[in-house]
């Protein structure tokens, strides 16, 4: 299953070790990747907020 966190750039390193130390662990090797993205704009639909703000 393909997840899609949106992290705001302070969280981006705890996220990555977060990730990899929890996917090391249980033995799999098929755990795929991790690629980080620029997201160019972030709208909160039901608040109207945007940027790093909306992304909580």
């Amino acid at each position: 299953w393909l997840k899609q966190p949106a992290v705001n750039n302070e969280y981006v390193d705890a996220v990555i070790e977060a990730i990899t130390t929890v996917a090391q662990k249980d033995g799999d090797k098929g755990r795929g990747k991790i690629f980080i993205l620029p997201i160019e704009e972030c709208i909160r639909i039901r608040t109207g907020e945007r940027g790093s703000v909306a992304i909580g």
